[in-house]
């Protein structure tokens, strides 16, 4: 293998598209920052960088349907600029970072075709700046092209192509573990599972005036926690408690592990119509009960690939999660729950006129508990925004539920008394 050295200590490595790209082999900085994200053109070439307090190692690699370039790096700190993202530049149309999972850091460039990583590399601190992490991408059908660079002039050493997959392909096919039948006897807590919607390199929806999504679900989330904890009555699991990606089918193991009793997955919507306004509740339905209900699950079902998850090796099991997976008695149960909460909420707080709806969410699929998916209002309205940016207004809403949660619990225990 040629030998190459650079004045910027560089490691190149050109491989084929799909492949993971490795960093030197240096250990990652426990307090790395990421200070500025730049992005531009250069003859032909669209070259991102990314300005970093210190060293880290990291992995590139490409995903496809829809084309994208995933970068994982250790769990790293945010302090960008108080400006929008780049977007729309050369082969980039957008890009989304946050928290992957624990130590793992995640961007995602969303791209306008298939690329290939043409170099990614590691600039060592030089003429005020400090390190920088470089990624240059080219438009392709293939692998990108070894040689010389007339972007930036350096030479690129020959290097071995790799075979490693990625580490989502990688991962064991999807067999959520079984839960014995809710036990016929008062139990000393119960187990409420709450799901609070996207986090970390998945925002979800971007309200009217700037909120995220992933913000407001865990706000909610965390309140109705607080509410139901004080009671003694039940033990609240939450699937996260911060701001970190979650897997749809990790949040339904979770859920199943601390032998829930009821999930609700939380979460805020978005539509066209910036009017429209007001709490909606799902239940588990293949068939939709309209088509904006429809379109919802389907943009929903599709957080996974938002984040950079390689989902084409999956087993059919994971990507057609069958129905009948779910008993009809939970799912019944289901049903009974959301009518009762709706019933409740529309009491307090702004309901649509037709709240209780039915729909195919992946979330509550192959889940042996009753489970609804809450819609806490519109972030596209200004005014649903507004009162979900304020805490009144969440405890307010997380007192509706805890009281519909409390009043689903005693009808069991009173059915069991019989």
């Amino acid at each position: 293998m040629p030998r190459f050295v650079s004045v910027f200590h560089l490691l190149f490595l050109v491989l084929p598209a799909g492949l993971i790209f490795g960093a030197a082999p240096h250990p990652a900085a426990a307090e790395a920052v990421v200070t500025d994200v730049r992005v531009g053109e250069h003859g032909g070439m669209t070259r991102c960088v990314f300005d970093l307090t210190s060293q880290v190692t990291f992995n590139v690699f490409t995903l496809s349907d829809p084309e994208r370039i995933v970068v994982d790096l250790p769990e790293v700190g945010w302090r960008l600029p108080g400006q929008p993202l780049p977007s729309r530049t050369g082969l980039l149309k957008t890009l989304r970072y946050g928290l992957h999972k624990t130590k793992n850091s995640r961007v995602v460039l969303y791209v306008n075709g298939p690329a290939a990583i043409a170099r990614a590399f590691l600039v060592a601190p030089s003429a005020g700046h400090k390190y920088r992490l470089v990624i240059d991408l080219v438009a392709t059908g293939g692998a990108a092209k070894q040689g010389n660079s007339p972007a930036t002039g350096l030479w690129q050493a020959s290097q071995p192509r790799f075979s490693a997959a990625s580490p989502e392909r990688a991962a064991a096919p999807f067999s959520p573990p079984l839960r014995k039948p809710m036990a016929r006897k008062r139990q000393k807590k119960w187990v409420v599972a709450i799901d609070p919607g996207h986090g970390g390199v998945d925002p979800g929806t971007i309200g009217a005036k700037g909120m995220y999504e992933k913000h407001i679900t865990l706000a909610v989330a965390r309140e109705i926690k607080k509410r139901l904890e004080r009671s003694g009555r039940f033990r609240v699991v939450l699937t996260r408690n911060r701001d970190i990606f979650i897997r749809l089918r990790d949040r339904v193991v979770i859920a199943r592990e601390a032998g829930a009793d009821l999930f609700m997955s939380i979460h805020a919507d978005s539509i066209k119509n910036k009017n429209i306004r007001g709490l909606s509740v799902y239940t588990l339905s293949e068939k939709a009960s309209d088509k904006e209900a429809a379109e919802l699950a389907e943009q929903e079902n599709k957080a996974d690939l938002i984040a950079g998850v390689d989902l084409s090796n999956e087993s059919p099991e994971v990507t057609n999660i069958l129905i009948d997976l779910a008993q009809r008695e939970t799912m019944n149960q289901s049903v009974h729950f959301a009518s009762s909460l709706v019933g409740e909420l529309k009491h307090k707080i702004r309901i649509l006129r037709n709240s209780h709806r039915f729909a195919g969410f992946a979330v509550l699929k192959a889940l042996d508990v009753p489970s609804v998916l809450i819609e806490v209002g519109f972030l596209s309205n200004r005014q649903d925004e507004q009162a979900l940016r304020s805490k009144g207004y969440r405890a307010k809403l997380a007192s509706s539920i805890e009281r519909a949660i409390e009043s689903y619990f005693a009808q069991i225990e009173e059915a069991y008394r019989k």
